[in-house]
């Protein structure tokens, strides 16, 4: 008895026939393609991470030994059936259900305001650290305390004492700190294009900043003696009550342009040099200054850079907030926002520095 194909029978089997050809193509292609790989490789390692592992470690299980070493994987099979059995071991780990001996780890919490103690305030011992922390409700003792410590690799107090960091000496002198920079312009003038440093004046503590003014290499010096005395004059100087003075090694920082600063008990604090980070407020300002304002616009002529400078100062202190003030105004708002009014917005330089404020 023949057994005769029906037409659909012949259909599958062609399809099917057509299917494990593409199949059996794909697979050589990926098998080649793990020859190269490994060919530039080489003998170098291939580091995967756990995810990796467990993905190619569930799939080379279904295939097995036979068919994985058929295929050329750019892993043996024993590696592969090896992270299968670690899979299945982690499975049946109950490690974490076991009840651990010892004192109870220490809340990250309370670990976490040890260190900032710590750190704050270089002079303190385990001892009095621990009182604080009993102040707020957290009751460790000594050698708990000094146990963080030590984890963390911070020293005992008479170490750190020794080792005051430069934010905490800038804070307890923030009063009487000031800092002083230039930064270039070029200009358009009917003499053509003339290059002007801008000369400005940071109060550290509220990052109030004062354009003391601008000077061209053809001034001779003049301009500098008359800008430090109207920074240090006694009654409306920028400068006044302030001891120190940080600047950088510009030689337009002349010996009489110090003197007129010490003459009125004002040291000035010269950094190191190619060491911007040692007057790093100033250089922020710097930065926002050219960025939102000096580099996007052409200017004719010392009046119209004058005007721009002072617009800006209007809005970097009373309309830009500033993430170093914990995202406050330096000069805040006389009263808080009414929501009921409508927002308006607030352009200056034709749009370039824009705000938003509810309608008085």
């Amino acid at each position: 008895m023949k057994f005769v194909l029906q037409p659909w029978q012949l259909m599958l089997l062609i399809v099917a026939g057509w299917i494990n050809r593409q199949q059996q193509e794909a697979i050589e292609y990926l098998k080649t393609e793990n020859r190269v790989l490994r060919e530039k490789l080489g003998k170098k390692r291939i580091l995967l991470d756990d995810n990796q592992r467990r993905r190619l470690a569930l799939k080379g299980k279904i295939l097995g030994r036979k068919r994985l070493k058929e295929i050329g994987s750019l892993f043996s099979p024993d590696t592969i059936l090896r992270w299968h059995r670690k899979l299945i071991a982690q499975k049946w780990d109950y490690s974490d259900r076991k009840c651990k001996s010892g004192r109870p780890e220490t809340d990250p919490k309370i670990v976490k305001l040890v260190l900032q103690i710590a750190k704050e305030n270089p002079s303190w011992g385990y001892d009095r650290i621990a009182g604080a922390l009993a102040n707020v409700g957290h009751q460790l003792s000594d050698q708990t305390v000094g146990n963080i410590l030590k984890d963390s690799g911070i020293e005992p107090a008479p170490e750190r004492r020794n080792g005051a960091s430069w934010s905490t000496f800038l804070k307890a002198h923030w009063e009487t700190l000031a800092a002083i920079d230039f930064t270039n312009v070029e200009v358009w003038t009917p003499r053509g294009l003339v290059t002007f440093s801008l000369l400005f004046a940071m109060e550290l503590k509220t990052r109030r900043v004062h354009f003391a003014g601008c000077v061209t290499n053809s001034d001779g010096g003049k301009s500098m003696q008359r800008m430090a005395l109207n920074m240090t004059d006694s009654e409306d100087g920028f400068l006044t009550g302030k001891t120190h003075l940080i600047m950088d090694n510009d030689t337009r920082f002349s010996e009489s342009f110090c003197k007129i600063l010490s003459d009125v008990d004002i040291e000035p604090v010269k950094i190191a040099p190619r060491c911007p980070n040692m007057n790093a407020y100033m250089e922020r300002f710097m930065r926002s200054l050219k960025h939102e304002c000096l580099n996007r616009m052409i200017f004719f002529g010392e009046n119209q850079l004058r005007k721009a400078v002072t617009q800006y100062l209007i809005h970097y202190h009373e309309e830009r907030n500033h993430q170093g003030l914990k995202n406050r105004l330096i000069i805040p708002m006389e009263k808080p926002p009414d929501i009921t009014k409508p927002i308006e917005t607030t352009q200056r330089l034709g749009g370039l520095l824009k705000s938003y404020q509810r309608a008085a």
